[in-house]
């Protein structure tokens, strides 16, 4: 067998001088399980060494940056860009790393790399407070550029549909060309759009939406049913709480199927035909990493 980093000699480099250079994007993710109180210290600014996310960040950016010089015969390659996001459940936080260059070689390491460094961080900056947590699912989910072309972790199960905001609570959400994602946050300009919320995201599939046409609904554009995404070839209400889908370039992770109407009697919908499945079908989601979603944008589920 013939050893890419072994040759007679010992321990070797890849020779990746001859390669033609290519655009490079990676996506890495991890988290760190805490105590609900430790959740809580960040969320009031009251964490004993200060700002965890932003140290935690700069760490991560550097560690990146450093990659060729703590992993043995990793190329150093010059890096355009790291964006490092974090998100927050109830005993979790959550760590996302993207890096992209223009180079010979890939910037999987990079990535992961990153999100190993910003993670340590994390449990340095809240040692004082706890120290059971633990570190864990550190994994490349995206890769993109080179010889080996795209690699994703997971399955791709269907495509958004339609990108759907509304700029006002109780109007009806439009769609529009694509949208903005900040990680905890949802969408930019979205009144539903909330730092920290559990159902920062709304997805509903056009074969639920397609039920309630069948029963006579009309008028059912994009967005009626107050879903951010439309979705289309991925059955949605079947996904356990936890999963993790990237949708477009963003990463996100399921945290509730359905929902009770919001409306006594009912929505629109519901009176007229005396059902809805947007609190069957629909589901929710946080937002692990930013980004720009679109139309046509690919939804993955995500393997563990």
């Amino acid at each position: 067998m013939e050893f890419t980093h072994l040759d007679e000699n010992g321990a070797k480099m890849v020779d990746v001088g001859g390669k033609a250079k290519t655009e490079r994007k990676a996506i890495a993710f991890g988290s760190v399980k805490t105590a609900p109180e430790t959740i809580a210290l960040i969320k009031n600014g009251n964490t004993p060494k200060g700002d965890v996310f932003n140290t935690a960040r700069i760490a991560g950016i550097q560690g990146a940056k450093k990659t060729s010089e703590l992993i043995p015969l990793c190329h150093n390659i010059f890096i355009s860009c790291v964006k490092i996001d974090f998100a927050m459940s109830d005993d979790e936080i959550f760590v996302t790393a993207t890096a992209s260059a223009n180079s010979e070689t890939g910037v999987e390491m990079e990535a992961l790399t990153a999100v190993s460094v910003a993670t340590l961080t994390i449990y340095d900056m809240l040692k004082a407070v706890d120290k059971a947590m633990t570190i864990s699912n550190i994994t490349l989910v995206y890769k993109e550029g080179g010889k080996s072309g795209l690699y994703v972790k997971g399955e791709r199960q269907g495509f958004v549909k339609a990108t759907n905001i509304s700029e006002t609570k109780g109007t009806v959400k439009h769609s529009v060309d694509g949208v903005d994602l900040i990680a905890d946050f949802g969408i930019v300009g979205d009144s539903h759009a909330e730092r920290g919320s559990k159902r920062q995201i709304s997805l509903l599939g056009e074969e639920s939406i397609d039920k309630m046409r069948a029963l006579g609904v009309s008028g059912l554009c994009f967005g009626k049913f107050a879903e951010n995404f439309t979705t289309e070839g991925i059955t949605l209400h079947t996904l356990p709480v936890g999963t993790k889908l990237l949708i477009g370039e963003t990463l996100h992770v399921v945290t509730q199927i359905g929902k009770k109407c919001h409306a006594s009697d009912g929505c629109e919908v519901a009176r007229t035909v005396g059902t809805c499945i947007m609190p069957k079908e629909g589901i929710f989601t946080r937002v692990l990493s930013s980004g720009i979603v679109r139309p046509e944008d690919k939804i993955y589920i995500i393997n563990d």
